[in-house]
């Protein structure tokens, strides 16, 4: 599996108002698909998809402030 935690950020940095796609969390991952668009997850569900989401060639951003 690749190191997707040395990421660089792109895009601006996720806001107490960004929210995981999939629970409405705190979102702390962002996850742009190569076929465009992009998924917010909140750690608990990235971990989860993780796997997924470096099959599909996604890129991952870590929130800065958080430890991995």
């Amino acid at each position: 599996m690749m190191d997707i935690a040395t990421a660089t950020t792109t895009s601006p940095a996720l806001t107490a108002a960004d929210r995981c796609d999939r629970c409405s969390a705190a979102a702390r991952v962002r996850a742009f698909l190569p076929a465009g668009g992009e998924l917010l997850f909140c750690q608990h569900h990235f971990n989860e998809h993780e796997a997924r989401l470096v099959d599909l060639g996604a890129t991952i951003e870590h929130d800065s402030d958080q430890l991995i």
